[in-house]
C-alpha cells in the first residue's frame, strides 16, 4: 500500500510505485504505460477533486493480485461523486474543453474500471 498526502508534488511518487509493481510482476511496457497514466490520473483526481488538495487528508493506493490481473484501489477521503454524471469528453461541445478526460482515459487504458464507496474509491484492473 502507498499512502500520500493530498499535495500535487506527491503524484511523482506514483511512478516509483508503478515501476516497482511492473518489475515485480514482469509487466510489459505497453501495460506499464497504461498503468502509469491511469494511476497518475486517479491519484490526481483523488487529490484535487476528492480531497480538495487538503494536505490533512490522504490518498491510499492498494494493490491486489487476482489470478491474471492486477487490481489497484485508489481511495480518497472525500464525499465521492456520481461517475455517471461526468460529461462525455468526446462529444462536440466538450472536445475543446481543458480537463475532464481523466476517467475517460482510465476507462480506455485499463481492462476494468469501477467505482466504490460512493465514488471515493476507484478500482482499476489490468490483465498481465
Amino acid at each position: 500500500m502507498l499512502k500520500l498526502t493530498s499535495h500535487p508534488r506527491n503524484i511523482s511518487r506514483v511512478e516509483k510505485f508503478v515501476s516497482r509493481v511492473a518489475n515485480m510482476y514482469k509487466v510489459n511496457s505497453e501495460i506499464y504505460g497504461n498503468m502509469l497514466i491511469s494511476l497518475t490520473e486517479a491519484v490526481n483526481n483523488a487529490i484535487i477533486h476528492g480531497n480538495k488538495s487538503d494536505e490533512s487528508k490522504q490518498v491510499r493506493i492498494m494493490l491486489r493480485k487476482l489470478n491474471d490481473r492486477l487490481a489497484f484501489h485508489i481511495s480518497d477521503e472525500g464525499r465521492g461523486f456520481d461517475p455517471k454524471s461526468l460529461p462525455d469528453p468526446t462529444s462536440p461541445e466538450n472536445i475543446l474543453k481543458c480537463g475532464g478526460r481523466g476517467v475517460f482515459l482510465m476507462h480506455e487504458l485499463s481492462d476494468s474500471l469501477s467505482f466504490r464507496n460512493n465514488g471515493s474509491t476507484v478500482v482499476i484492473e489490468f490483465k498481465i
